[in-house]
């Protein structure tokens, strides 16, 4: 047998007795530690520990928790007490464990952080020397520094990852430099989308946004014939946002003084003028923003942004949109009363009305409602919200009125009239 396949069988052979390699399992912490976040690494535990990985590793940046004590201590004990080794890794540059988020690091078999990330135990901000000068990280790693090393510092995960116990690796040269590059199969895993989504939702910024800006959509909506666009993507967002308010720590003041700015601008908006309301509105949504969160604490760019923006919109913009979208070259105001139109939606006390192929948000000034498709008549307008009535078995006119009981002569002519009111004959009909 030639020499080549003798040792290829001997290779294959040596790759058959050789156990198979365990895989290393990466997951990112990244934000607040809300229940979705929370349930991502419990069940990322079970199945590292389901696959026999040889570590399980968190890469942590999180400003803190929001998860009750009782469901965060279960957390920790569970990492703390896991069958699989699990590292915390801080990182990448720029990353902290602050608050709750520090107990994590805490719980973990081995930890490190990446150079410029933070962990605030309690006591202040501090980096990787002071942390293992303090127990809180208890695993050297060499961060390769020109200014020399810091124990319990790894500049990248994969750092990180080849430094613990069990992970299998090998040395590669990188120019002037000799690094570990592990052989141990490594493997990311991230939130599916659905709850990638819920647990955007949950950030503070987002949550607020969502919910300042649904409400204004609805507002809009609100004062504009039929159920549009605006009207749907307000409701989506309004109800993100409650979410992201409900699992945030938010406070009744807070929440209450945004939905008053909202009842305050729409009563103005109906009006079309901003008047005192307007002025309530602006004051109560720019302390409902300060007060919303209670320890959390939203940017001034954010805030800035919000509180411009929607005074904006509520002064010049809602109303200009709400008079562009009724408004037609031949629809005036006044002298609409007495127009005739059609019933687009049953008006029951409100719906919709069609005046000259325009529609209108309208209200029966009668008990009777009016059935869709119905003939109505404008009888009067409320800013932007027009009074009809029925035309079949509306009020008479009062000139009709009047007229039907002057007195006629036999032959039909009215004496009453005065010799300007009568037309002269024409020589046709004499």
């Amino acid at each position: 047998m030639p020499a080549g396949s003798v040792a290829a069988q001997e290779a294959a052979q040596e790759d058959d007795e050789r156990p198979e390699r365990r895989i290393v399992d990466v997951i990112e912490v990244d934000g607040y530690l809300d229940p979705v976040l929370v349930d991502f690494v419990d069940q990322a535990i079970d199945e590292a520990e389901r696959v026999d990985a040889a570590a399980l590793v968190l890469q942590l940046d999180s400003p803190g928790v929001l998860v009750g004590e009782g469901r965060f201590q279960r957390l920790l004990d569970r990492v703390a007490g896991a069958e699989v080794t699990i590292g915390v890794w801080v990182g990448p540059s720029g990353a902290r464990a602050d608050g709750d988020a520090a107990r994590l690091v805490e719980a973990a078999s081995f930890a490190a952080l990446a150079p410029g990330s933070r962990l605030d135990a309690g006591v202040g901000r501090i980096g990787a020397d002071t942390a293992l000068e303090r127990g809180l990280i208890d695993f050297p790693a060499d961060c390769r520094r020109e200014r020399g090393s810091d124990e319990g510092c790894a500049s990248t995960v994969g750092d990180f990852i080849v430094s613990l116990p069990g992970v299998e690796s090998r040395e590669v040269r990188q120019g002037d430099e000799t690094r570990l590059e592990p052989l141990t199969t490594t493997r990311f895993s991230q939130l599916a989308l659905a709850s990638e989504v819920l647990h955007t939702v949950a950030s503070p910024a987002v949550a607020y946004l969502l919910f300042v800006i649904g409400m204004a959509l609805i507002v809009f909506e609100l004062f504009t014939a039929g159920i549009g666009v605006a009207g749907g993507v307000g409701a989506v967002s309004f109800v993100l946002g409650c979410y992201g308010l409900a699992v945030l720590p938010t406070t009744p003041l807070g929440v209450g003084l945004l939905l008053l700015a909202m009842f305050g601008f729409s009563i103005d908006i109906q009006t079309g003028v901003p008047r005192a309301w307007t002025a309530v509105a602006t004051v109560a949504f720019a302390a409902g923003s300060l007060l919303l969160y209670d320890g959390v604490v939203l940017s001034w760019i954010t805030l800035g942004v919000a509180i411009a923006g929607m005074a904006l919109a509520m002064l010049a913009g809602m109303p200009s949109m709400v008079r562009t979208r009724f408004s037609t070259p031949t629809i005036g105001r006044e002298w609409m009363i007495g127009e005739q139109g059609t019933a687009r939606l049953a008006v029951d006390p409100d719906g919709v009305v069609l005046v000259r192929d325009a529609p209108w948000r309208a209200r029966t000034n009668r008990a009777t409602p009016i059935a869709r498709g119905e003939a109505v008549r404008v009888v009067g307008i409320d800013g932007l919200l027009l009074e009809v009535e029925p035309l079949q078995g509306a009020a008479e006119d009062y000139r009709e009125r009047a007229k039907a009981r002057r007195p006629r002569s036999p032959d039909g002519v009215n004496p009453a009239s005065s010799g300007k009111d009568t037309e002269p004959a024409s020589p046709e009909s004499a």
